[in-house]
């Protein structure tokens, strides 16, 4: 039941009128059976997954609330234990298996969503060990903490105590609530069926087979995954906010016009996928490094964050992809010369601060931040090593060649129609980000702001791809 289906725009309207019309103390059993039933649409088998978790965490966390605080090391080192093990036998033993070919193969595979979920539940015994009184909760608010419908597939990575303040609201289902719903659930498909989506034919076509790739068409194909992946993944964040607010849980933002980042440092952990990398940095990063550490083993530290993420995204039960290894060390080699350069900028941003040099200096910042996370991306999405450096290899070739041969390349209908989608995402998020534009937006006549959402809708119907394509962090 994926968000962009007809099913899941069936199944979220039914649950929220159910969960409004019963009484206040049978909306959690609402909740969370409909967070089960929209998992088991994945395939009954996927419950087993989430059972084990469940079961280790749930067991765990309530030794974690007893009083004794011998129990509390323990129970905390031996559930996260459990949980990261049983994601290496799902995630990374196959793939292990298949390069040594004595070590026996199991056959499983993760469920949709699992690293998700397993990174959720170990958050919740790290703050169950850390602030256990805080972190209370029912064994079915846990669950459900665990399992809850919107962010189960791809996040975002929640922590239990504000999660379990906003569970104990009562939300009312008026206009306004379903206004900004609305409006979040529409942008999110109109990021992911329309921009996302109609992009990923030419991405998978265009590196499907680089070696025979026209240049050009692999320059593009890289620019239009970025904005691919960035919408997919944005917008799958969007639907889940949209959704969970309707039952009064505000899940948190992730995304935040990613690319308008003036740094490597503010896009990976104010900008892209934000409650992942709070999630590596509270349980990667501080307890390897602390404050009074030296420089070295800060480097060091950083390197490990992106190393560790690289390796997570790598395990994708069917195989490891080495270029993600790659990915993770590049954006380390990236914010280590961010970070060795850190005193020059503070200087040029202080020096120009307000002026047109200042405003320069920041375009061109972003510039740069964007097209090293491209170049980035193009291990990401190439998954193996080889690949990646051949398609690299084809653009570095012909980049001399590119001013001359760009006036008499056959661009096509496609080229212009997917630039068009690009561009109208790139206008619509400046008047976002900008706080100018953002305020005479929201000072404009209701009628201009709800004719601007209805050809949303409108742009939604009639350009969106409704082919129900899987969002790309699910297989993650």
């Amino acid at each position: 039941m994926l968000f962009n289906s007809l099913d899941y725009l069936l199944f979220l309207p039914a649950v929220a009128i159910l969960f409004h019309v019963v009484p206040q103390r049978s909306r959690l059993p609402v909740m969370l059976t409909a967070s089960l039933m929209f998992y088991a649409s994945y395939g009954l088998g996927h419950l087993v997954g989430l059972g084990a978790v469940a079961v280790i965490a749930l067991a765990a966390g309530r030794f974690l609330l007893r009083p004794e605080a011998a129990f509390h090391h323990a129970a905390f080192w031996g559930g996260t234990t459990a949980i990261l093990g049983l994601m290496y036998v799902l995630k990374y033993h196959d793939p292990i298996a298949a390069v040594f070919p004595l070590v026996p193969v199991t056959g499983f595979a993760a469920p949709a969503g699992f690293s998700f979920y397993a990174f959720t539940a170990i958050a919740l015994l790290a703050d169950r060990y850390r602030q256990p009184v805080e972190s209370q909760a029912s064994p079915g608010a846990d669950m459900l903490f665990l399992a809850w419908f919107p962010k189960i597939l791809a996040g975002p990575i929640e922590r239990i105590r504000p999660f379990n303040a906003e569970l104990k609201s009562t939300p009312r289902l008026d206009l306004a609530l379903l206004a900004s719903a609305g409006q979040l659930i529409l942008w999110g498909l109109v990021k992911k069926v329309v921009v996302a989506d109609n992009l990923a034919p030419f991405v998978d076509r265009t590196y499907a087979s680089p070696d025979y790739a026209v240049p050009m068409e692999l320059i593009l194909a890289t620019y239009f995954f970025a904005f691919q992946i960035y919408c997919d993944f944005s917008g799958y964040t969007d639907i889940a906010r949209g959704s969970s607010r309707l039952f009064g849980i505000e899940l948190n933002e992730n995304f935040r016009r990613s690319y308008f980042a003036t740094s490597i440092g503010e896009f990976w952990s104010r900008r892209w996928h934000i409650s992942l990398s709070e999630w590596f940095r509270d349980f990667v990063y501080y307890p390897v490094v602390h404050e009074s550490d030296s420089v070295i083993r800060m480097y060091a530290g950083l390197m490990l964050v992106f190393l560790v993420s690289g390796l997570w995204h790598a395990g994708l039960g069917y195989g490891f992809g080495w270029g993600f290894i790659v990915w993770g060390a590049l954006n380390g080699l990236f914010l280590w010369g961010e970070r060795s350069m850190r005193p020059l900028r503070r200087r040029i941003s202080h020096r120009w601060k307000g002026t047109w040099k200042g405003r320069l200096y920041g375009l061109l910042a972003g510039l740069v931040v964007f097209h090293l996370i491209l170049v980035s991306w193009i291990f990401f999405r190439a998954a193996e090593i080889d690949a990646a450096l051949t398609i690299l290899g084809r653009i570095w070739s012909f980049l001399p060649a590119l001013p001359s041969l760009v006036g008499s390349y056959p661009f096509t209908v496609e080229h212009g129609f997917l630039t068009a989608l690009i561009a109208g995402l790139f206008a619509i998020e400046t008047t976002q980000e900008v706080p100018g534009l953002r305020g005479r937006i929201r000072s404009a006549p209701r009628a201009v702001i709800w004719a601007g959402w209805y050809a949303a809708g409108f742009v939604l119907i009639f350009l969106g791809r409704w082919q129900g394509e899987a969002f790309v962090y699910m297989q993650f």
